[in-house]
């Protein structure tokens, strides 16, 4: 393990340190990769999302972080409500897709949703949350989303897709997929 001590390379006045060693240090921070969804005026709306974590029990919550420019957090923030499908291995190509801007994320018809309490749901993703928008905190160019869960399903002990180091994988106790292929590891760098 290196236990190098990186000093900021190039601090700005906003930050104490470099945005590039930010990003660096966090690549190492392996994130569920969920894909947040909401629907407005009978369309559906979806981005590819890893800022997703566990909050409450009692009730049960969770927390979301979308970017301020996202055109999904503005029909969440219209709505009240959000979808989060958390995906599992292999999953990673619909990952990608919902991460592109521009896409025609719903279109494909490789990619299999349906309405769930007025929701896009992805039909193979292992877990499905219909969340209610309990509030929102300011978090510098993200705004924090706490949702409280209002249904659920779940297929027990499906493998997760998590992303680290810049590219997708699994829990190692559940890993018998092969590892990513260059192409989608670098796919996922840009």
């Amino acid at each position: 393990m290196d236990d190098t001590t990186h000093e900021p390379t190039h601090a700005t006045a906003d930050a104490a340190v470099d945005e590039q060693d930010f990003r660096d240090l966090m690549a190492g921070v392996c994130a569920p990769v969920t894909i947040v969804t909401a629907a407005e005026g009978g369309l559906p709306y979806g981005t590819t999302v890893s800022a997703f974590a566990s909050l409450s029990l009692r009730p049960p919550m969770v927390s979301v972080a979308l970017d301020r420019a996202s055109g999904l957090l503005a029909r969440v923030l219209a709505t009240g409500r959000f979808g989060v499908n958390v995906l599992g291995a292999g999953q990673d190509g619909l990952a990608l897709r919902f991460a592109r801007r521009g896409a025609d994320r719903f279109g494909d018809p490789e990619v299999r949703w349906e309405y769930d309490h007025g929701l896009p749901r992805l039909s193979d993703a292992p877990g499905w949350l219909v969340c209610e928008l309990t509030s929102v905190v300011e978090g510098g160019d993200h705004l924090l989303l706490l949702g409280t869960a209002v249904r659920l399903r779940t297929a027990t002990g499906a493998a997760p897709l998590v992303y680290g180091h810049r590219v997708f994988g699994t829990h190692s106790a559940f890993a018998t997929a092969e590892a990513p292929t260059a192409a989608v590891a670098a796919a996922a760098a840009r």
